[in-house]
């Protein structure tokens, strides 16, 4: 009876430890689909994320190639690998543009929105066409300070070390060095001992070229419907008020009292315009030929202090813009400035003595740089003119002044994935 008992005991346990791992196996083997399942299911999620980028990428061609059309414009289904995406495109307002791309693969789905804007060049702190001024190079030195977007589609011409704070480009594959004297091209960021530039946030040598616009077109036909159009050698005193003091001898004005166009634009035809005062709202001046900044021209909310502040100003000449012999030591300008034809520069800024700092608040855009002083070559000094102290208005990046003329292309504003 005890071989038996034994027998049924062995019997027993077996069929226990049968079950315990029949128990585990059939646990493992669940584990093993959920995992499977889960890693499925973020597998998707992950394709799905980068259709709906490939969406957004789609969107940006569409507004290259296609714009302007009608908007709101829907892709339509598209399409690709196991998934697919479509995109939306809406402007809520002018030269802004929503896009919203969504994805599907298997169960998954993903949703990214991003805001386009026109690529205007009011989203420079600098710009440059060309590194020279008539057949003659113009350098940065030591004390420049710009702060802000900065690109040249010529090459940089350095001496000692000029602070740059923002991303800098070049359309050109070297830098012009001054090296005590005895110039030589380099395709590093620094010449040591004797030029050593402060880049920031590093140069970009052999960036791709921005072509410069001819005109101020869309300025000039705001101007003529909605805005003011001016024939002649004209004068603008922006008052804080909102208000401004016009002098044009066709119409008769002298310090004529009037306010600042509901649409912001002003262009003066086939004559020469002076502008000073301190700016209250949004508005673009525009000229046929040369804009002259006699005097300072400033926010009266400034947005240095109050980021929502709402002036703004863009100074666009198709000539030259000229700061005049008579302009004030320590001259500031809050604006984008755009020479299209030739310069930013003061007059005769070979002569006289040195008159301070030249404070840019906005951006500079110019087709040739042009000096605004000199300096010993041997010793760095200031001679004449001015030095620089350049800072970008980071408002301009996405709401640039009224009319500011763009590259033909677009900048993505935000992202997110919803």
């Amino acid at each position: 009876m005890k071989i038996r008992k034994d027998a049924a005991f062995i019997i027993i346990a077996t069929y226990l430890i049968i079950s315990v791992l029949l128990i585990l196996i059939i646990s493992f083997a669940a584990r093993s689909v959920s995992e499977m399942g889960s890693a499925s299911r973020r597998n998707n999620a992950m394709q799905a994320f980068y259709l709906a980028e490939s969406g957004i990428d789609s969107a940006l061609v569409w507004l290259r190639t296609s714009y302007p059309a009608a908007l709101p414009y829907n892709s339509g289904t598209v399409n690709l690998g196991n998934g697919s995406f479509s995109f939306t495109v809406s402007s809520p307002v002018s030269l802004v543009y929503n896009v919203e791309s969504t994805a599907v693969v298997g169960n998954e789905n993903k949703t990214i929105k991003a805001t386009f804007s026109d690529d205007h060049y009011a989203r420079y702190a600098y710009f440059t066409d060309q590194e020279r001024f008539m057949g003659i190079n113009v350098w940065f030195v030591d004390g420049d300070l710009l702060k802000g977007p900065v690109q040249t589609n010529g090459r940089f011409k350095i001496k000692g070390g000029p602070v740059f704070e923002g991303e800098v480009k070049s359309g050109d594959n070297y830098i012009r060095y001054y090296n005590n004297g005895n110039p030589k091209n380099l395709s590093s960021s620094s010449n040591p001992p004797y030029d050593m530039p402060d880049f920031q946030q590093g140069i970009d040598l052999g960036a791709d070229p921005v072509a410069m616009p001819a005109s101020a077109l869309n300025l000039r036909t705001a101007a003529s419907g909605g805005g003011i159009f001016l024939t002649g050698n004209s004068a603008i005193a922006f008052n804080a008020d909102g208000t401004m003091n016009v002098t044009n001898a066709n119409k008769g004005w002298n310090n004529f009292n009037t306010s600042i166009p509901a649409n912001g634009a002003i262009f003066v035809d086939n004559g020469d315009l002076d502008i000073s005062g301190t700016v209250k709202g949004s508005v673009s001046v525009g000229s046929e030929r040369d804009i002259i900044v006699s005097d300072n021209v400033v926010y009266s909310d400034d947005p240095r202090v109050n980021p929502d502040s709402a002036d703004k100003l863009g100074i666009v000449a198709e000539k030259n813009v000229i700061i005049p012999q008579s302009a004030p030591y320590d001259l500031e300008i809050d604006a984008s400035i755009m020479a299209l034809g030739s310069s930013f520069t003061v007059f005769k800024y070979w002569q006289g003595p040195p008159k301070g700092t030249l404070t840019v608040y906005g951006g500079i855009i110019q087709n040739q740089r042009g000096p605004v002083g000199t300096f010993d070559g041997s010793t760095g000094e200031k001679l004449s003119g001015y030095n620089k102290d350049y800072s970008y208005d980071s408002r301009f990046t996405s709401n640039p002044p009224p009319y500011n003329p763009t590259t033909g292309d677009y900048i993505i504003t935000s992202w997110r994935e919803e």
